[in-house]
């Protein structure tokens, strides 16, 4: 009984995480009467895209032992490079193409140097991630990059706000989340991500060639956060260099809450789907009451220490 109550509790604890969250927000007089409704679920099931299709990268990356401080850079810069493509009257189809390109290419380089080079990756990510949002910056000549128009604005929103209608970001988002953690799971590549972060010297000795699936692991995880800042261009229909400052932390945050471990060799897309949810409820409830930045901010820093609190809990206890 005792340890089919730890086992319900290690595989259901983001969904509890998450219905406590909800219920804390639904029952203040501020927030009671439209906390529940289905029209505010909707905003935040849009304010959960970015960071939830971050979380299905960075749970790779975590869950093969890594950890990537860049993201929230990347996301900036390709947002950038993506209203510059549109600002010289390129395609959608294009567009989209290379702004996944650019998001994969700053993957390859953290991959490179993460696994080539034997270099710890949150050195090297911390590095990039200086770099990357310079660079973004640069590009975008230190301002704002605006245009005409673009279909990519249509992403975050629905043409009727008040319908009942999601966005077409929540739908990418899902069918996302769903190829991805089938991947993981069933596939070959989906086993050597968690055994590459159970044991890199054991799958070493296995014959798994560590060097190139880090890099793999990196460089597509690159190409999502290169959507992330597609759908970062969306909703803000312009190019910022200076947005996502910090939200790589959001993101880490969202998939360690969900289960992941930052030991590796362990983690679920669907865990870092609650973890992300989980994050934008903590988000609108602490809006919805009138709380400010700062003290949503701490009351996050004190969410993420818990979660890895429990996850050394966990890791000890398998020890």
């Amino acid at each position: 009984m005792k340890s089919t109550l730890k086992h319900l509790l290690a595989k259901g604890g983001p969904f509890i995480g998450l219905i406590l969250v909800i219920v804390l927000f639904s029952q203040p007089t501020e927030t009671r009467e439209f906390f529940l409704t289905y029209h505010n679920f909707k905003i935040i099931f849009t304010q959960t895209v970015i960071v939830a299709i971050g979380a299905i990268a960075m749970t790779m990356i975590i869950v093969s032992g890594g950890i990537d401080l860049s993201a929230g850079s990347s996301i900036a810069f390709t947002s950038v490079v993506g209203a510059l493509l549109i600002q010289r009257e390129f395609g959608t189809i294009p567009t989209v193409i290379l702004v996944l390109l650019a998001g994969a290419i700053i993957g390859l380089v953290n991959g490179t140097m993460i696994a080539a080079l034997r270099m710890p990756p949150f050195i090297v990510t911390l590095g990039t991630m200086s770099m990357i949002r310079g660079a973004g910056k640069w590009r975008a000549d230190n301002q704002t990059v605006n245009y005409e128009g673009s279909p990519i604005n249509q992403w975050m929103t629905t043409a009727d706000p008040a319908g009942y209608a999601l966005p077409p970001g929540v739908w990418v988002a899902i069918g996302l989340a769903t190829v991805t953690a089938v991947v993981l799971k069933n596939t070959v590549f989906g086993r050597h991500v968690f055994a590459l972060g159970s044991n890199e010297a054991t799958a070493r000795l296995c014959g798994l060639p560590t060097v190139r699936l880090k890099i793999m692991i990196y460089a597509l995880a690159g190409g999502f956060f290169g959507l992330a800042g597609l759908f970062q261009l969306s909703r803000l229909r312009q190019g910022d260099p200076t947005v996502a400052v910090g939200l790589e932390l959001d993101i880490i945050a969202a998939v360690i809450i969900g289960g992941a471990s930052l030991s590796g060799g362990v983690g679920t897309i669907l865990g870092s789907m609650i973890g992300a949810l989980i994050m934008a409820v903590l988000r609108n409830g602490s809006q919805q009451m009138g709380w400010p930045t700062y003290f949503q901010e701490i009351i996050i820093g004190l969410v993420i220490i818990v979660a890895v609190f429990l996850d050394r809990l966990r890791q000890g206890k398998q020890t």
